[in-house]
């Protein structure tokens, strides 16, 4: 009589834990995906800022180009006896 009251108490504990046991699985196979979607999406932020940054210093030598093509420019009209 006492073996099948340890077993009644027994069985309701050990389906507890395997439920228990089964939400920390869970839980840990979330959390992992969550943190392989952050490293995946700041790979790809880090990736897009790098494009930008590069994108920006090319616009900045082009500027820079076109400033000095302008004055340039300036000179030989003034040289030429115009006004720029």
């Amino acid at each position: 009589m006492v073996t099948a009251l340890a077993a009644l108490v027994a069985a309701p504990l050990a389906t507890a834990a395997a439920m228990y046991g089964q939400r920390g699985a869970n839980r840990a196979t979330r959390e992992s995906n969550a943190v392989t979607g952050f490293d995946s999406l700041t790979g790809r932020l880090e990736a897009r800022l790098e494009k930008a940054e590069a994108k920006e210093a090319a616009a900045e030598v082009r500027a820079a180009t076109a400033e000095l093509e302008i004055a340039r420019l300036r000179l030989l009209v003034q040289q030429l006896g115009g006004t720029p």
